[in-house]
């Protein structure tokens, strides 16, 4: 009777477990592969070919090594002429070919990047062929910073990770204004600047300086970036006084990272001459040979020779008041009769002619006499319009309440903010 007891739990049991619902099998989810879309083509379609133009390589050696004849060669050249030269595709440029994905793998499309955002792109994969300018979408970030000199304004901006091209937009910002040979440990600024980045995270470079601030000798000095003139649509800085902080003579003929190694002086005693009296009617500006010399105003070049003790020299006659020299350049870049705008590279610093190291010579003339420049009162730019000044202050209240605020400038050197992102 036992027996059948649990033989009858058993059957029972499993009973139970036989009409115990099936579970739903989970069938695989398909995920559709979003394709890829770059310069406007899906990638999918072609074999894509990526590599950088060698020195020697020409547009036709390119595509001839895709598969493309010489007599379509020439025919895209031809066509793509007004928008795109291919004799002038330079060693060093990347470049794209999106080739057929048949056993041929013939280039189809050429894509050549002029740097990371602008790239040409040439399409002869049919019958018609079009070549059009393609940019890559930027997004801009707007960045404030915070930095202290402890010796030059280059070492500051690279302490804080900065790239040369900014630290030299902000030598030109403030070339006027500031003397950056005058620099002292401890001095400080803070700028508001943009930065360009495609993809989302590679960098393509700096955009704009909205505004910034130098603190030198207990003195803030401001630029802030304004557009007075809707005619000529060209953007100048001004000081929060609505002076422009551009001059019609720059104060250095080098940018920065130099220092004045003799001043006008018409009682100088001169070593190379055995220290006797010669007069100098130059200011000497002491740099490292190949530091680029500029043009410190607006001009024709009146002179570009190699003479005795002058060396190779360049001058320039801006008006009929002013002119400019520049002694002992190791090479000039200028000629007899060019136009040259203020801040035109003009030459390099060398030692040509009478020299015992490595400068330029600047000189300065007014009315046909030779002046020093560092005790002229030189003429300012042109002024801002009255009617603009009160568009201009309300403009940059914002802007200078940034500056201003949370200004810290201490010995740590570093302090960056993201402020806005846009498309």
């Amino acid at each position: 009777m036992k027996n059948l007891v649990i033989l009858f739990a058993f059957i029972l049991c499993f009973s139970s477990c036989n009409k115990e619902e099936k579970k739903p099998q989970l069938l695989p989810v398909v995920v559709e592969k979003k394709p890829e879309i770059r310069f406007g083509y899906k990638i999918d379609d072609y074999k894509v070919i990526q590599d950088t133009i060698k020195n020697g390589e020409s547009f036709g050696v390119i595509l001839d090594r895709h598969h493309v004849l010489y007599p379509k060669i020439n025919q895209i050249a031809a066509v793509v002429k007004d928008t795109f030269d291919v004799r002038r595709v330079r060693a060093g440029k990347p470049y794209t070919i999106l080739a057929s994905k048949d056993s041929t793998e013939k280039a189809q499309i050429f894509i050549y990047k002029h740097d990371k955002i602008n790239a040409t792109i040439l399409d002869f994969k049919d019958s018609i062929i079009t070549a059009f300018r393609f940019k890559k979408p930027i997004k801009v970030i707007e960045k404030e910073i915070e930095g202290i000199i402890t010796s030059s304004l280059s070492t500051a901006m690279d302490s804080l990770g900065l790239r040369p091209n900014l630290t030299y937009t902000i030598a030109d910002i403030y070339a006027w204004t500031l003397d950056f040979y005058q620099l002292r440990k401890g001095d400080s600024f803070k700028l508001v600047y943009e930065e360009k980045f495609i993809d989302d995270s590679t960098f393509a470079g700096y955009g704009k300086v909205k505004s910034a601030v130098f603190k030198h000798r207990g003195k803030d000095l401001y630029a802030f970036r304004f557009l007075a003139d809707s005619i000529l649509n060209i953007h100048e800085y001004y000081d929060e006084n609505a002076k422009m902080l551009r001059s019609q003579f720059l104060k250095s003929p080098i940018k920065f990272q130099y220092r004045i190694s003799s001043r006008y002086n018409l009682r100088r005693k001169i070593a190379y001459y055995g220290n006797r009296i010669k007069p100098h009617r130059g200011t000497d500006f002491a740099a490292r040979i190949n530091t680029p010399i500029i043009a410190t105003a607006n001009g024709t070049v009146s002179e570009s020779a190699r003479r005795g003790g002058n060396g190779n020299y360049v001058k320039i006659k801006h008006n009929g008041t002013y002119s400019t020299q520049y002694l002992h350049m190791k090479t000039r870049k200028v000629k007899k009769g060019q136009f040259v705008k203020q801040g035109d590279v003009i030459g390099y610093v060398g030692m040509t002619g009478n020299t015992g190291g490595p400068h330029v010579c600047y000189r300065f003339w007014k009315y046909g006499k030779q002046v020093d420049p560092l005790k002229e009162k030189l003429p300012a730019a042109k002024p801002m319009k009255k009617d603009v000044k009160p568009i201009f202050f309300d403009f940059i209240k914002a802007l200078r309440y940034q500056l201003d605020y949370n200004r810290v400038l201490v010995e740590e050197p570093k302090k960056v903010t993201e402020i806005i992102a846009q498309n």
